[in-house]
């Protein structure tokens, strides 16, 4: 699950908060800081915001446990790690976790009954075919609070993805990003474009599965404005097209969190020599595909 962004910057002030010391850190940029979870509380904060992103603001619709709760949970957080950005002047309350994303390694997800894409995706022929060789990381479940929707929060974001790549040698991305409706017609434009511009190649398919699957292909290639329909895109979508990723074959629509999926495949060897190159200028982000 992804948010928007908006041309606000409450992160981008105050003092860098301390992160040399602490492994779980990967850096920081003003008061805002990108680190793992470190305890259970800051993943029940990292649920609540997720509560409030999906069901509050956008058109989740809870079940009776999740509304009593005000928390988005399911299985896999008890084993995945959180990713979170701190506000270090809001001290160290819940409401200081302003941004999340929910990451599992192949080798977790084999220890619990697999990856939570594969609900919508039929990823096991993928896994099959470079799993032996290559190690996957799925993304999922990221927010970002409203005021916090900017550039230093998803370039935050993106840091800490990056390092964490690194640390766990890390070789494949992917997961599912969303757009905010149920309705694959009124997305029609983006949807073609990922069909005709990112479809995935042969050895790097994966389709949805087929009580899923939602046609992508809407519209003509000659009928699409490019600048058009990557202007229709959720800003994460938009990041990881920059990067270089693929697009799986087919939508599929999620009642539940009232969003059109699709899936995002992104070997580490692909991203894009401009966007490495960024980051390790920025941030000092080690090499990730060496």
């Amino acid at each position: 699950m992804t948010s928007a962004t908006t041309d606000s910057n409450p992160g981008n002030q105050g003092q860098a908060a301390p992160s040399g010391k602490d492994p779980l850190s990967f850096g920081c940029i003003g008061s805002l800081e990108v680190r793992l979870a470190r305890n259970e509380q800051e993943i029940d904060a990292a649920q609540k915001l997720r509560y409030h992103v999906f069901y509050e603001e956008m058109s989740a619709r809870p079940d009776a446990e999740t509304l009593a709760r005000k928390r988005d949970f399911d299985r896999f957080d008890d084993f995945c790690d959180h990713l979170l950005v701190i506000d270090h002047r809001l001290g160290d309350s819940i409401e200081s976790v302003i941004g999340c994303y929910r990451l599992l390694r192949q080798d977790v997800a084999e220890r619990h009954g697999g990856f939570y894409t594969a609900s919508e995706y039929d990823i096991a022929p993928l896994l099959k075919r470079v799993g032996p060789t290559m190690h996957f990381l799925e993304l999922g479940r990221s927010c970002v609070l409203l005021p916090y929707r900017n550039k230093p929060t998803v370039e935050l974001l993106w840091q800490g993805i990056i390092r964490y790549l690194a640390l766990h040698e890390m070789d494949v991305m992917f997961g599912c990003a969303s757009f905010a409706t149920t309705s694959p017609d009124a997305i029609a434009l983006p949807l073609s474009y990922l069909h005709h511009e990112f479809a995935a190649p042969p050895e790097w398919y994966v389709r949805a599965l087929p009580e899923r699957y939602v046609e992508m292909n809407r519209m003509p290639r000659e009928s699409i404005d490019a600048r058009d329909a990557i202007r229709a895109m959720p800003p994460m979508i938009k990041g990881y097209l920059r990067a270089g990723c693929y697009i799986g074959d087919g939508a599929v629509v999620d009642e539940q969190f009232g969003t059109t999926d699709v899936l995002i495949i992104l070997p580490v060897s692909k991203i894009s020599e401009r966007y490495l190159s960024k980051w390790a200028a920025k941030f000092g982000v080690p090499p990730v595909n060496d």
